[in-house]
């Protein structure tokens, strides 16, 4: 699909046409300001979807309120931590918002001193979890200079990751958790696919999982289809 074409995934839905991956995970896979808005209950306190002016006034007031200096926003389609500022403050995305800078809509967050960052990839059976790190910038994607190293994911974590993904119907995913000073595990983003790099599952054997999963999809919903067979 093209930019702004999602509305086709609501309408195969409302038409009761069922995917794999789901419509619904396919849509936020696409968009950061949609996990906000489905998503948002899992992710950091203060993690406000800004969809005009209106909504970054009432930003204004309510950082203002909890007395929040840096903020960071997060450009709705873009990856790899291309799609990622800092600002000193609220004023100033006030002041480029809507402009070519900055364009609607985008996700505007408190700036955290001190997160853990942490990559999981569930693909059915197989979960891998390794943290993200990058002394040199703020921005923890490996793509960009950062490093990794293995992460023994908990139970717990494990469960909250669970959640997420039954909420926004993914049969597998690579989440983005956070620790900051406000505590976590938080949701930062959640996608369908994602760099495999600091991984130790290989691109050939990431695509046969998913492969898998994709088939054994088909059959679970052919056998509850017979019908189907026969067209």
């Amino acid at each position: 699909m093209k930019y702004g074409e999602e509305w086709l995934l609501f309408d195969l839905a409302e038409r009761g046409v069922e995917a794999y991956p789901s419509l619904l995970s396919q849509w936020l896979s696409r968009s950061k300001a949609f996990q906000v808005a489905v998503l948002g209950t899992f992710m950091p306190p203060g993690t406000l979807l800004i969809r005009d002016r209106h909504d970054l006034i009432r930003a204004l007031n309510y950082f203002g309120h909890l007395g929040v200096g840096e903020v960071v926003t997060k450009r709705d389609r873009a990856n790899c931590g291309l799609g990622i500022h800092l600002w000193q403050s609220v004023e100033d995305v006030f002041n480029h918002a809507g402009n070519p800078p900055l364009e609607y809509p985008f996700v505007l967050q408190p700036r955290f001193r001190d997160v853990r960052d942490i990559r999981v990839v569930i693909l059915g059976d197989y979960i891998e979890a390794y943290e993200r790190k990058n002394p040199f910038n703020f921005r923890n994607n490996i793509f960009f200079g950062g490093g990794s190293r293995s992460y023994a994911l908990s139970e717990a974590e494990l469960d909250f990751c669970r959640k997420v993904m039954v909420r926004g119907k993914f049969p597998y995913a690579h989440l983005d958790l956070i620790y900051t000073e406000k505590g976590g595990p938080f949701l930062s983003e959640i996608n369908l696919r994602g760099g495999l790099k600091g991984a130790q599952i290989t691109q050939e054997e990431y695509e046969r999982k998913v492969a898998a999963l994709t088939e054994s999809f088909l059959r679970e919903w052919l056998d509850k289809h017979p019908g189907a067979q026969k067209l």
